[in-house]
């Protein structure tokens, strides 16, 4: 069977990765194992409050951007958002959830917590600051996050002790530099040789794929 491979870069604090994980469950659903999706992280909001509030000083500043996310998320109807979002207990970074989801990633590949435990807790993670204005900057709210969806946090905690998780994120980020990415979410489809970046419908998600599959394989490039 042919499979299709596709590098998914994102930062958890994203809006547009947040609205469009629909679409990527989707192609999950009506594609099958005729798509492999590798889940990669990279800093779009590092620093988030500090890079908010440079960017938005003249602009109506942080409430001003929570006005603009929350126009975001509710133009598209599917998804909760905070009211409070952005105001109410701001995450300073997105590096400390993107550090405990890469620590489910290794458990998840040693076979230590279960197959599709990283991907939806990584939707928890989203969903719970997006919709519920919780701060996941914070180690002790991922854990609670954790420990909410029934998980061991010593399956996270000793892959953060021991260094694999940090080793993992570096590795993440060191490939979205290395590919130039610079937007959330980036996929990458076709060994980098096609690239969809932001807020991309569903329908050019599905032809990209659909292109790729019905290709020959002896096919030559237009160049």
């Amino acid at each position: 069977m042919k499979q299709i491979n596709i590098t998914h870069y994102s930062d958890v604090l994203c809006v547009w990765a947040y609205v469009s994980e629909i679409r990527v469950d989707e192609l999950i659903d009506n594609f099958g194992e005729k798509v492999d999706f590798e889940f990669l992280f990279f800093s779009v909001f590092g620093n988030a409050v500090g890079k908010i509030d440079k960017a938005w000083e003249n602009k109506g500043g942080r409430r001003a951007y929570s006005e603009h996310v929350q126009k975001i998320v509710r133009e598209f109807g599917h998804l909760g958002v905070h009211e409070d979002i952005w105001v109410k207990d701001a995450p300073y970074s997105s590096l400390p959830s993107h550090l405990y989801l890469c620590a489910a990633q290794i458990a998840e590949e040693n076979g230590t917590l279960a197959t599709g435990t990283f991907n939806h807790l990584a939707w928890q993670m989203r969903k719970s600051f997006f919709s519920e204005a919780r701060d996941i900057s914070n180690t002790a709210i991922i854990k609670e996050i954790i420990e909410e969806q029934n998980l061991p946090i010593s399956e996270f905690e000793s892959s953060i002790a021991n260094g694999k998780a940090y080793a993992v994120l570096s590795e993440h980020m060191q490939r979205a530099l290395d590919k130039h990415v610079r937007s959330s979410p980036t996929l990458t489809f076709n060994e980098d040789r096609q690239r969809l970046t932001g807020n991309v419908g569903y329908r050019i998600l599905e032809a990209n794929v659909r292109e790729l599959l019905e290709r020959p394989e002896d096919q030559q490039t237009w160049c």
